[in-house]
């Protein structure tokens, strides 16, 4: 675990960014019971926070040998921290919509990007990968080309593996749920048993909450 991961471990718990309650599990847009909520927009209140994310993509960029030419985050959470990575590498910026708007050009990627870029993708958290995978599909379709995605945080579900295999991209992210887990423990944020709670839930995480007695709820 780099001193990157660990750090913003640190942080996501202390200030809320992660929370972690496999005994009274949070609800999901989707309707299933999660035993973890994310919300990266809070790290963007503290300029040591920005700056800690900011720094750790560079260092994964580096660390990685990633090329491109033009930075794109996602709407809406990915644009701040784009934003801030493309300031310090003084590089273009684009932003990509989750669907296209309804009016004008319709277009979903916003911002100058010509035919042939090498592109870099900023997500703030992988779930199941189906909205990033989406995004880098829409600036393909642009002409960008894109290869790769960074994010803040991963769940390291192995259905995101699977859309980011199918499309021939590839996630690089600066905290994974393996190293959370280790960090929460550690600081003793969660118990032993709610460590195996946590652990069984990645594995399994629609499954999870009917098998400990907490049954999707209905939309």
């Amino acid at each position: 675990m780099s001193d990157t991961s660990r750090r913003l471990a640190e942080v996501a718990l202390e200030i809320g960014a992660i929370r972690l309650n496999p005994q009274n599990p949070f609800t999901w847009t989707s309707g299933y019971r999660m035993p973890i909520y994310n919300d990266n927009r809070m790290l963007l209140g503290n300029y040591e926070h920005r700056a800690l994310v900011a720094q750790g993509f560079v260092d994964l960029i580096e660390g990685q040998g990633l090329k491109f030419q033009v930075i794109a985050g996602t709407a809406t959470a990915g644009i701040p921290f784009g934003t801030t990575l493309a300031d310090k590498l003084k590089t273009p910026f684009v932003y990509v919509r989750d669907k296209p708007k309804s009016h004008g050009a319709q277009k979903r990627v916003e911002g100058v990007l010509t035919a042939g870029q090498s592109v870099l993708l900023v997500e703030d958290l992988i779930s199941m990968g189906t909205s990033s995978t989406s995004a880098l599909e829409a600036i393909r379709s642009e002409g960008g080309s894109i290869e790769h995605c960074i994010s803040i945080f991963n769940y390291e579900f192995s259905e995101s593996r699977d859309a980011f295999n199918h499309i021939h991209a590839r996630v690089h992210s600066l905290l994974g749920f393996a190293e959370l887990l280790q960090v929460a423990k550690a600081k003793r944020y969660i118990s032993t048993a709610d460590f195996e709670l946590l652990s069984s839930w990645s594995g399994a995480p629609t499954a999870w909450g009917e098998k400990n007695g907490f049954p999707k709820i209905a939309k």
